[in-house]
């Protein structure tokens, strides 16, 4: 969900509010971000016009700001305003800078023992005051808790019900997150502040190990283990185990009441600092810097702002997009049915179809095997590398667009017709293909099948890198930002490590939790992929565009030099200079185990990847057919086969990963550049808009 610009039919002002654009739409309201005269910037609620003549929803509406109005506690997010305006309910709330409490759990792993503790010290003491006004939360749960730099705070009070139990809806109509309901709330029985308790145990649970205390593969299987299971707690440190378990009790008399939580607890002094110092801290503060800026008015400077007003609403979407995707300042005014994860019904990674080997003796010398399939002319000339992922391979299409093809037929999967390929596309864990649209507009699609799952704001400029956990990209200004690809939470922005030049883009791998670019001005940096921080860096590496390689804890560049660094400090291990005094140098590098193995010019090396050699010794080497500069595309390796391009692109020259004997040639009639990928047993080779797929001979 991402920050759009008001459209025709949205108002311009509700009360003292100028609505500045919209932070997302539910089937009940749309939120717009607001700021009043005094720069005071607030998440605004309006009622879905066809809905407001509906009584019900109306004074349910209505109800949610009395609600959150009757609590007198910091730990909340406070009500500023509520009225009707032209037949139409609003509320306008705080606007509180700082992730959701699972959007944080998501994007920085499970919370410390001591920050737990100061978490249940913080939200005991708020359910104290909730209670105290005499109502009952009823859906306590990460997605409803944001993490701001004064400490949690607890919101939506759209299901918050007096104590005495009554409530405005008839049964079944309140709405029960699985996994976070107490047993009571799940059978429909009445409930009390001991129900919040019991949400508060289940949040804790997750808050320590990133895993719900109560899990299943369906709904209705969640809420029998809330009901009649016991909760999951083996993740959790033990300390914590033996005071989270009592919250979770099925009786609600046998569970603590807040203040007894809050003396259980007893975090110690500066447990809270998780939200005052570290990554969590520094994300929170980004976004109270968004959040300044959003207010500021149009004449008045912000030191570090932007200069225009409207280009940073447009800049301003990566915290804004934070919150109506993952939780925070704006989600939870959202309906209730659409505050699902984005990436909630993503089914797992599909298993890698793998294809039987050929037999290298039952093959005569300088014999071409039979292509598993193709070629087929479907794809673009002069592309990306084909993307081999699971039971896919990705690459452009002849029309444009990401075409995915089956890898065990090479038929054609699916189409993303409006992705621009030029800037990238990568895997996330083998379930999801993330490109950008000729919009600068970030797509994420489910693998296997192409369905579309989110979309990022429009200022991207191209794709970098992916891991499992993060889409890392670089917007139209040059910043470098990691997006967690299951939550859209921004995990950090900064500026990019290298100018933008006009031959092409950085390269860059992710390992070890380092992100390494290569810039194209011969500059590498590695980041540390929590924080953006700069770990290590070298100058002067090369400029043709290779591409960084990892090993085991080695990082491997191609350019005018062969280096190896070591990945987790930088350290330099060794390097070899180009043979050649003309071309690009040594190309991208491939690791296979102990070996690393570059061309360089017409020759190709392998070399040992041991961590404690100062000066490499070549295992091998040998001589490519043709003439040539050489080219940056790395060699690949698979089964008991090296592929690599021959040094003028006429050919692909297949040898023996052992003994590097030459075992054949294979040709593509079309001209151009040779692109080649491997994955389950299979070389995909691509060629002026063809694309086959061969077999490999084994070990």
């Amino acid at each position: 969900m991402t920050t759009q610009p008001l459209a025709t039919g949205d108002p311009l002002r509700l009360g003292p509010y100028r609505l500045l654009g919209v932070l997302g739409e539910g089937g009940m309201g749309k939120v717009y971000v607001g700021r009043d005269a005094s720069g005071t910037p607030a998440a605004v609620k309006v009622l879905r016009p066809e809905l407001a003549h509906d009584q019900h929803l109306a004074q349910r509406f209505v109800r949610e700001a009395d609600m959150a109005r009757a609590v007198t506690s910091p730990g909340v997010a406070r009500v500023l305003d509520a009225q009707t305006e032209g037949g139409r309910p609003w509320i306008a709330a705080e606007f509180l800078a700082g992730p959701t409490l699972d959007v944080a759990v998501g994007s920085y792993g499970p919370m410390d023992v001591p920050t737990v503790r100061a978490l249940a010290a913080h939200l005991a003491r708020t359910l104290h005051d909730i209670h105290a006004a005499g109502l009952v939360h009823r859906d306590l749960k990460p997605a409803n808790i944001v993490l701001t730099s004064t400490g949690p705070r607890i919101i939506d009070f759209g299901i918050a019900r007096p104590e005495h139990g009554l409530t405005l809806t008839t049964t079944g109509q309140i709405p029960v997150t699985p996994g976070y309901g107490a047993p009571e709330q799940v059978l429909g029985q009445r409930v009390g502040p001991a129900s919040d308790v019991f949400s508060l145990g289940a949040v804790l649970a997750y808050a320590a190990s990133g895993r719900r205390a109560f899990d299943a593969t369906h709904v209705a299987a969640v809420q029998y283990e809330v009901v009649h299971g016991t909760p999951d707690l083996s993740t959790v440190p033990p300390e914590l185990q033996e005071l989270i378990g009592p919250c979770l009790a099925k009786d609600p008399a046998f569970r603590p009441a807040p203040p007894q939580v809050v003396q259980a607890f007893a975090p110690p002094k500066g447990a809270d600092r998780a939200w005052r110092k570290g990554p969590l801290a520094e994300d929170i503060k980004r976004r109270e810097t968004s959040t300044k800026r959003l207010a500021a008015p149009e004449e008045t400077a912000v030191p570090g702002g932007r200069p225009s007003r409207r280009r940073f609403l447009t800049g301003a979407a990566v915290t804004v997009a934070v919150l109506g995707a993952g939780g925070g300042a704006g989600a939870w005014w959202l309906n209730r049915g659409e505050e699902k994860s984005p990436t909630a019904d993503v089914p797992p990674a599909v298993p890698t179809p793998e294809a039987a080997f050929v037999s290298i003796i039952d093959t005569a010398y300088g014999e071409v095997p039979k292509p598993l399939w193709g070629p087929v002319d479907i794809a673009a000339d002069e592309t990306e590398l084909p993307l081999p992922v699971r039971d896919v391979v990705v690459v452009q299409a002849k029309a444009g667009g990401l075409l995915a093809l089956a890898v065990k037929n090479g038929k054609e999967r699916w189409r993303a017709e409006e992705i621009d390929t030029a800037a990238g596309y990568f895997s996330v864990a083998g379930r999801l293909v993330v490109g950008v649209d000729k919009n600068g507009v970030a797509h994420a699609f489910v693998a296997s099948t192409g369905k579309p799952v989110w979309q990022t704001q429009n200022d991207v400029d191209h794709l970098l890198a992916t891991d499992d956990t993060h889409v890392y990209l670089v917007s139209k200004d040059n910043e470098l930002r990691a997006i967690n690809a299951w939550t859209l939470a921004t995990a950090w922005t900064r500026p990019m490590t290298s100018p933008r030049v006009s031959v092409g883009v950085a390269k860059a791998a992710v390992g070890r939790k380092r992100l390494v670019i290569h810039g194209r001005d011969g500059h590498v940096a590695a980041l540390y992929t929590e924080t953006g921080e700069t770990d290590w860096e070298i100058k002067n590496q090369g400029t043709a565009g290779q591409a960084p390689v990892l090993g085991d804890n080695i990082a491997y560049f191609g350019g005018r030099m062969l280096t190896a660094r070591r990945l987790d400090r930088g350290d330099f291990l060794w390097e070899e200079d180009a043979r050649n005094d003309v071309g690009p140098g040594w190309s991208t590098p491939a690791v296979d185990g102990d070996f690393v193995i570059a061309a360089d010019g017409y020759n190709i090396y392998r070399y040992s990847t041991m961590l404690d050699i100062r000066h490499p010794v070549s295992d091998w080497y040998d001589v490519l057919d043709g003439t040539g500069l050489g080219t940056v595309n790395p060699p690949v390796v698979s089964g008991s086969t090296i592929w690599v391009h021959a040094p003028d692109n006429s050919h692909v020259q297949v040898l023996h990963q052992k003994t590097h004997e030459h075992l054949f040639e294979a040709k593509m009639k079309n001209d151009g550049a040779y692109q080649l990928a491997s994955d389950g047993n299979r070389v995909f080779i691509a060629r002026g808009g063809r694309l086959y797929a061969m077999p490999v001979y084994g070990q």
